[in-house]
């Protein structure tokens, strides 16, 4: 505990936090298209930086975000007298140096690079798209991908799903593992902690009635007689719809 006081700020920036509309699982005309959603406690969401083009300083403390699993890092830069958020990479320290679009080789803990300047076999994390937008992929706790080949154009990827995908040697990603990778580990107390999450309780298809599930009625504890199904009677637990498993290497000329 000593450890984490010295390293976590409580109170965020203000000037980073701005209001979010949350659509609690419904669409714009109001029906729910995310079950289990709503309510939870209220929060703000922090503006951090997934770019990663010009944040750098010195690494102030780590803060939690409620939107998100990882810690936050608050870094100062001392030429503009600002304060910015990045996500933090574990075993980051108060006063190390954080750079952004850095040149430099080897393996920075924190520091942004284009995959060109990142070296073959090292972990990274939230990976770009593409070259100018904000970091997609590996943004989880725990979460890190590593290069595996590079080329004169791309770069080669294995992303914590074991999947391989081809990028831009120009898209910009993070050195290091995504902060908090215990996270997974952590038990809820009470049921009503998962409803301070904004998770609602979820039924099931067999404790309904008929007109709200296919397996719902029966005279007493039933298995709901038939093929497991979604409540609009569609098949499910069935074999993965998800196709594109494998990502081929785009037609570009190397």
């Amino acid at each position: 505990m000593k450890k984490k006081k010295q390293i976590f700020i409580t109170p965020p920036l203000k000037a980073q936090k701005y209001g979010w509309n949350y659509s609690t699982g419904r669409n714009n005309k109001g029906h729910i298209t995310a079950w289990h959603r709503g309510g939870g406690h209220s929060k703000l969401h922090r503006n951090i930086d997934l770019k990663r083009k010009s944040t750098q300083g010195i690494v102030i403390g780590l803060e939690y975000d409620p939107n998100r699993s990882a810690f936050l890092a608050r870094v100062f830069n001392p030429d503009t007298q600002k304060n910015n958020y990045i996500i933090a990479p574990t075993q980051l320290k108060r006063g190390d140096i954080i750079r952004s679009n850095s040149t430099q080789n080897g393996l920075q803990n924190g520091h942004s690079k284009t995959l060109q300047n990142i070296l073959t076999g090292s972990i990274i994390y939230n990976l770009s798209l593409s070259p100018g937008t904000n970091g997609k992929f590996l943004r989880a706790p725990g979460a890190f991908g590593q290069i595996l080949k590079r080329t004169k154009t791309l770069a080669k990827i294995r992303l914590k799903s074991g999947q391989y995908r081809w990028f831009n040697i120009k898209t910009i990603a993070t050195n290091g593992v995504v902060s908090n990778v215990n996270s997974r580990f952590i038990k809820l107390r009470k049921a009503g902690q998962s409803r301070w999450l904004g998770r609602r309780p979820i039924v099931r298809g067999v404790a309904m009635n008929p007109i709200d599930h296919p397996h719902g009625g029966g005279e007493g504890k039933t298995s709901g007689g038939r093929s497991s199904s979604t409540p609009w009677g569609k098949p499910t637990k069935g074999p993965s719809t998800h196709t594109n498993r494998v990502q081929l290497k785009p037609n570009v000329k190397i």
